[in-house]
């Protein structure tokens, strides 16, 4: 879990222009847990398409992975107005130009944009030997009702961030 934690956490904070921040500000666990849940779907396709090719035909992701992202895709209308609220306030800390085009977007448009560059920055990024483990991670988190996997998952990114460093990926998790 703690691998998936962290592999959301980077990819949620890795939008245009976010390298060349110095320190993105924090996101709270409810901020986080709804950019989690809104991102989930577009994640899990995408590490479906990345992993495809490493796994074998009866790994769980070949076989599930695109029902599970539909199912998690229920809860993305619900979760948005948080998810955007805290991509908008990620994107703010970066790349003033480009906040300002997001926040001038129609909501649909803008979630066009953050699912292709999720499901697109997943399927690019994860190095193929880790897809077995985040095959049995995503296997165990399946059975979840999707608000509750995503709060799993801010809540583990949130024990990170008890320790000196409460830091995972670019993601600060604002200290309580």
């Amino acid at each position: 879990m703690r691998r998936m934690s962290l592999f959301c956490a980077a990819l949620l904070a890795s939008v245009p222009g976010m390298a060349r921040a110095a320190e993105p500000p924090c996101l709270t666990l409810a901020e986080f847990t709804s950019l989690a849940s809104y991102a989930l779907p577009s994640i899990i396709s995408g590490t479906n398409q990345r992993c495809s090719v490493s796994l074998g035909a009866g790994a769980w992701l070949p076989r599930n992975g695109e029902r599970l992202a539909a199912r998690y895709a229920t809860q993305k209308a619900s979760s948005w107005p948080g998810a955007k609220a805290a991509f908008l306030k990620l994107s703010a800390s970066t790349n003033g130009e480009a906040n300002k085009l997001f926040r001038d977007m129609p909501d649909a448009s803008l979630q066009q944009v953050l699912d292709a560059m999720m499901e697109g920055m997943v399927s690019q990024s994860i190095p193929l030997e880790r897809c077995e483990t985040i095959d049995g991670v995503v296997r165990l988190l399946s059975p979840l009702p999707p608000e509750n996997t995503a709060e799993l998952i801010a809540l583990a990114v949130g024990l990170g961030s008890k320790s000196k460093e409460p830091k995972v990926g670019k993601v600060s998790i604002c200290k309580s």
